[in-house]
């Protein structure tokens, strides 16, 4: 049944975001076409136009993204198919659980997406050699490689993602518990947990800075960066942000389990 429930989920949530996808790589490839147009102008204008309609497609594929993901949820387990979706023989943590797998997967199709349409835009021997240059630089200066570095930013906004989508999604489920403004109450609820979490996030690098001044320094001053005490908080951050989303997770399924005020 959860098979079924994601397919659902998915096929609503991708019917839009797919017109994104369509309209950043048409653009992305036109783009690309014309910058190979040399000694004019007007198509060297065209081709910067083109790039940034195609950039903005991007941004708005992964905004709706985002935005399809909780209407999903404020649709199928709030309002119009509310009724179908609880008196199917599913247990509401399955239904939860669909929707936090659709988030996973249609986020990673759209950065995956956004990567590809970037390549097609600004691929050259010149923008690569630039681009591996300025990775190892920083690789060096943290003392990792240009892998584990392309890799911890990857997996930290990513989970960075998913965090802001599963405050969303409690934000929704504890908003449309009262009897009236619930969507109002719900991005009331939402920006609190984000602010709340924030500021638990700046209390961490505190106490981590009573143990390491060299973390402390990042807090205080801008003078004597230790890069080593940036990169540990680079590989902290990810740790915190997985135990957020598991928390929020927690947090939502309970909550949604407890049962739901329907429309």
């Amino acid at each position: 049944m959860l098979g079924k429930l994601l397919k659902y989920d998915l096929k609503w949530i991708y019917k839009v975001v797919i017109v994104f996808y369509v309209l950043a790589f048409v653009f992305s490839i036109i783009g690309r076409a014309l910058s190979y147009i040399e000694n004019s102008v007007i198509f060297s204008v065209i081709t910067q136009i083109m790039f940034g309609i195609a950039i903005s497609m991007m941004a708005s594929s992964l905004i709706n993204c985002l935005m399809r993901l909780w209407a999903r949820l404020v649709k199928n387990g709030y309002k119009d198919e509310s009724y179908l979706t609880h008196t199917l023989p599913v247990e509401k943590k399955t239904i939860y659980m669909s929707k936090v797998l659709a988030a996973i997967i249609s986020i990673f199709t759209t950065v995956i997406v956004s990567l590809v349409c970037l390549l097609i835009c600004y691929y050259s021997d010149t923008n690569m050699q630039i681009l591996k240059s300025v990775l190892e630089l920083a690789a060096n200066t943290y003392n990792t490689t240009v892998l584990n570095l392309v890799a911890l930013i990857a997996i930290v906004l990513f989970l960075q993602i998913i965090f802001i989508t599963l405050i969303g999604y409690v934000g929704i489920i504890l908003g449309h518990k009262a009897n009236q403004n619930k969507m109002a109450k719900s991005i009331i609820i939402s920006f609190a947990f984000y602010m709340l979490t924030q500021m638990v996030s700046l209390i961490l690098v505190v106490l981590f800075g009573i143990f390491n001044p060299d973390i402390m320094n990042l807090v205080n001053t801008m003078e004597d960066v230790n890069v080593e005490a940036i990169k540990y908080l680079m590989y902290a951050a990810g740790g915190i942000y997985v135990v957020y989303n598991i928390f929020y997770y927690i947090l939502g399924k309970k909550q949604f389990e407890r049962g739901v005020n329907v429309e």
